[in-house]
């Protein structure tokens, strides 16, 4: 497969086929959640930091997922969250072309515990912006996917953001900032007042699965102060592509690096979510 050199230079034929290869990779990461449901030992689980886990199936379905993405891709740049180090470095080096985003199992904690609320993600970026995602939820089959300009799809139905309503009529999704404990009296700060303000926060555990819900019309708006790029990358096309907005935690364009992620079915809501995220 040709190395693809910039955005301007994809064509429709080539956006179908990152397509089709981000589904497939996540497919194939998906396959080894249903593969090792239930039946994950205690002593392949490793922690890489505190209540942050990774298991035999995490590196299993990274695997998976690599293998599709490098028989088609052999060239293309990957960051993937199993083994990944010096993620700042190693986005501030990148150099536009293309990068695959691969998080083979978002929710560890959850299908270790058998929680339903596991996923795939898989996205790829060219010139700093996500032209393809998928997610899929190993524990359900749904799957979410989506391109640049061609939409946002939940198994081959369309799909679109809430309509527009106030924050106090809104369902939030959220994330605990538990790999960066410091940041947890701001967050709980944060939480405090978004509860008040709206109709209701959640909480999965998958910071994927929370942006294509959102996508999809589930929640009208997400917020988490500690995500990295594998977490949200698939997010920000299929939300974008469903008609709503992924940003940082000022409102702008949000970049291939840890960041804090903020997310709403329209420009209003989101207004409204960081006047009561930013309150003094």
């Amino acid at each position: 497969m040709r190395h693809l050199s910039n955005l301007r230079s994809l064509s429709e034929n080539t956006v179908n086929l990152l397509l089709r290869t981000a589904i497939e990779a996540a497919e194939e990461a998906a396959k080894i959640h249903r593969r090792d449901a239930g039946q994950i030992q205690r002593n392949s689980i490793t922690e890489k930091a505190r209540a942050d886990y990774v298991s035999q199936t995490d590196i299993d379905a990274q695997q998976a997922a690599l293998e599709v993405i490098r028989a088609r891709f052999p060239r293309d740049q990957i960051l993937a969250e199993e083994g990944a180090e010096n993620v700042v470095d190693q986005v501030t080096a990148w150099d536009g072309t293309p990068l695959w985003i691969v998080d083979p199992l978002d929710g560890t904690a959850n299908f270790l515990h058998g929680h339903p609320f596991y996923c795939s993600s898989v996205a790829v970026a060219v010139d700093g912006q996500v032209v393809a995602g998928a997610v899929i939820s190993g524990s359900s089959g749904e799957r979410w996917w989506a391109s640049r300009g061609e939409g946002a799809f939940k198994g081959g139905r369309v799909i679109r953001v809430s309509p527009a309503i106030p924050l106090l009529d809104a369902l939030v999704g959220t994330g605990f900032p538990f790999k960066k404990l410091s940041v947890l009296p701001r967050y709980l700060t944060q939480f405090d007042r978004v509860l008040r303000a709206t109709s209701g926060v959640r909480r999965t555990g998958a910071a994927a699965l929370d942006l294509c819900f959102l996508a999809e019309g589930v929640l009208d708006a997400f917020w988490e102060e500690v995500l990295m790029p594998w977490d949200f990358a698939a997010g920000i096309i299929i939300v974008s592509e469903a008609g709503g907005l992924v940003t940082g935690p000022g409102g702008e364009e949000l970049a291939i690096r840890p960041s804090p992620v903020r997310g709403a079915n329209s420009p209003a809501l989101l207004e409204e979510l960081q006047a009561v995220l930013n309150t003094k």
